[in-house]
């Protein structure tokens, strides 16, 4: 396993990181199975894992916060870093400029639930706190600063961040400049590689760490989808991959394995591209299954892709706005 600073936190994380929504709200998940992947995990060198209170209520959370605390009383040394959410109080995603600040993360609310999460994770202080969504307009906005500050400044976070609404990178520039934000959440991958034009430039200005979510494109890019794929109901891929975006993902995806290279898997290829940028901290991946933790941790020896691939894999972006289904 690698390791990388996570911008001016100065945190040393495993540039593959375990993230746990999928350990909540997706289908087919089971605490048994969540706890064991989470475990190995650990034991094969990650020591960043994302979560958020939305996922589950606070469910991913108390996963974390049992693995953490498993680990800690095993090996007081071995550092394990835990990074969560704090809901919009509209319960709206994501943030639009007509929201006001004071009905998404008023004072009240961000306080309420960092408690929350710090009792979760059975910690009093939560490593990397971060808004679950932002809008630049509300970087001015007196209680936004006054808020961080405090939760830094009484001991409650380490470090905050944000994490930036789907296919918008470029909304969270302002608030970087602000000098508030530590850290920064974004989806960058394959398809998704608009972070590369504004975003991870000023990241890299600054000093501020980025986390690349959604590495495969919620599945994806993971290479087993066909025009046949279902989800259950219940299941947030069941909107995603609904029929406006089924086809033409499968399609995509169908393009990119035709340049393949032998020997190398799309879960491989995915995440070997995110890691080929300098300005990217680590990626959070998504691992239920044993399998999956010790494949996609393994990649992460594997290093940077070589600049050949790399070229022909530009030619794969795939820009898209925020509609009805992706949110």
């Amino acid at each position: 396993m690698k390791y990388r600073k996570l911008g001016r936190t100065g945190f040393e994380v495993s540039d593959v990181s375990h993230g746990l929504w999928g350990m909540s709200g997706w289908s087919g998940s089971s605490d048994q199975e969540s706890l064991a992947a989470l475990q190995l995990a650990v034991d094969l060198g990650c020591n960043f894992f994302d979560t958020a209170w939305a996922y589950g209520e606070g469910k991913s959370d108390g996963l974390l916060g049992e693995i953490i605390s498993r680990n800690s009383a095993r090996n007081a040394k071995k550092r394990l870093y835990a990074a969560s959410k704090i809901p919009p109080a509209n319960d709206r995603w994501p943030a639009l400029p007509s929201y006001k600040y004071q009905n998404v993360f008023s004072p009240k609310h961000v306080f309420k639930y960092t408690d929350k999460i710090r009792q979760q994770l059975k910690t009093d202080s939560v490593d990397l706190l971060q808004f679950h969504v932002w809008d630049d307009s509300w970087t001015n906005e007196p209680d936004f600063r006054s808020t961080v500050e405090k939760l830094k400044h009484d001991g409650w976070i380490r470090d905050f961040g944000l994490s930036i609404n789907r296919w918008e990178p470029g909304n969270g520039i302002k608030a970087l400049r602000s000098g508030l934000v530590d850290v920064v959440q974004v989806i960058y991958n394959i398809f998704d590689q608009a972070p590369e034009d504004e975003l991870f430039p000023v990241c890299q200005e600054l000093n501020v760490g980025v986390i690349a979510r959604v590495p495969f494109d919620e599945g994806s890019l993971g290479g087993k989808m066909t025009l046949e794929t279902r989800f259950p109901k219940d299941d947030w891929r069941s909107g995603y991959f609904g029929p406006e975006n089924l086809a033409k993902t499968v399609h995509r995806v169908d393009r990119l394995k035709e340049i393949l290279p032998a020997g190398m898997t799309m879960p491989d290829l995915a995440l070997r591209f995110i890691l080929s940028h300098p300005a990217v901290s680590t990626t959070i991946a998504g691992m239920r299954k044993l399998d999956h933790v010790r494949q996609n941790i393994a990649t992460s020896d594997a290093g940077p892709l070589d600049k050949a691939l790399l070229t022909e894999l530009k030619k794969h972006r795939w820009d898209r706005t925020p509609t009805r289904w992706s949110d």
